[in-house]
Parts: C-alpha cells; structure tokens; sequence
C-alpha cells in the first residue's frame, strides 16, 4: 500500500505538531460496505496521526460499534472526532468530520488539530460572550469539497466555535461524498454552513461576526 503522505508533506505537518499542547484522540468511524473512501480516510488519519506522540488514533466499525458511534454523534461513514485528552479521560468538543479531508481540507484538519491541542478557540472576545451566552443548541454542517480554496477558512471557524461553546457541534461535510445531504441542504456553492438542519444558511467563508450573527437568527 503506498503512502498518501509524500516526505515533504511528513516533513512540513511534523514541524507544525512540534507545536502541539495537550494530547488529542481522534476517533475515526468506517464501514465495511458501501463506503468508498473509508480505507482512505482510515489511512490518511494513520500517517498523520503517527507524526506526533501526543495524538493518539482509535479505529471504530460505524455498525459494529453503534454504541460509541451514537455515543460520540457520528452517523456517516467515513467519520471521525477530533477530541482532547486528559488521562484517560476523552474530551469532546463537538469537532467533526464527514468524508475525506483530501485538497484543501487537509489544511484545515492540521488546523483543526493545533486548535484541539492549544485547548484556545481564539475568537474575538465580543464572540466569546456571545457563544457564552447561548442556551440552545447548535448543530453546523459546513460542506465542502476538496477543490475549495476558501472552505478550510469556513471549516476551522465552526470548529472554533464548538471548542469554545458546549452547546456548539460542528461537522465539516465533503459535499459530493454526501449528494443526499447536499441536495437536501440545496448545496450549490460550498463552503456553505448549515445551521441547525436549516434554520439558517451562510454561503462563503465569512468573518466570524457574520456567523456569529446568522447563529443567533437561527436559534432566536
């Protein structure tokens, strides 16, 4: 089986993780059947995994292991967690993937991993209060293809959002491995956010005041 990763690559994401905090368990979902890129993602997430000591990388069957799957809030295959950890302890912070985080994306799973690590949303501290101050839930989809130079931009702010709020879930969504979802969504331009199963829609990658904004519509 030959390697995703090239040794440049290797070479440029083992400086990054020189950077890295607190531990990360990433908790990744396939299936057997009907999934075309679950070996894939599986792989991908081993090589990068294994570029850090302070990442640790648990394998899970999304029908097998139904429990944990629903436990952590996955059900699409290829899925994955990308949680903290403190002892033994599994830190979730509602940051998701759906599909392979292949092209652009792979930029944004690094990010996403540096953001898991500081344990620091760094959002602005008028947004901080905001999310702070949410009492109903919000659920992001942020739908993506590989292509898209501006999706990593939409993807990590959502993310940054769900570390920051506990009421806040947020799942990156490779739009053409999920055409149902997409077309229920009326996904016609990606990156596009997805808030609580359409109550509200931002199309593009937008300053968080925008998000925050259309959050806030959304659940009011």
């Amino acid at each position: 089986m030959s390697s995703l990763l090239n040794d440049e690559i290797r070479t440029q994401v083992r400086e990054v993780f020189s950077e890295l905090e607190e531990p990360i368990h990433v908790l990744f979902f396939g299936k057997d059947e009907e999934c075309d890129y679950c070996s894939d993602t599986q792989q991908l997430l081993e090589e990068v995994t294994n570029l850090s000591d302070k990442i640790e990388l648990s394998i899970f069957n999304l029908e097998a292991d139904e429990a944990v799957a629903k436990q952590y809030k996955i059900d699409k295959a290829p899925g994955f967690v990308i949680a903290g950890k403190n002892g033994d302890q599994i830190l979730d912070y509602g940051i998701r993937y759906a599909g392979i985080p292949s092209g652009h994306e792979f930029s944004s799973l690094i990010n996403s991993f540096l953001l898991v690590s500081g344990r620091d949303s760094k959002l602005g501290d008028d947004i901080r209060k905001m999310l702070k101050d949410l009492d109903k839930p919000v659920n992001m989809y942020v739908f993506v293809t590989p292509t898209c130079p501006y999706c990593p931009q939409a993807v990590i702010l959502a993310h940054q959002m769900a570390l920051e709020s506990p009421m806040v879930e947020s799942e990156m969504i490779e739009a053409t491995e999920f055409p149902e979802l997409s077309m229920r969504f009326n996904v016609s331009g990606v990156p596009q956010t997805t808030i609580n199963e359409g109550a509200g829609t931002v199309v593009g990658a937008v300053p968080e005041g925008n998000l925050m904004a259309e959050i806030l519509r959304a659940v009011n």
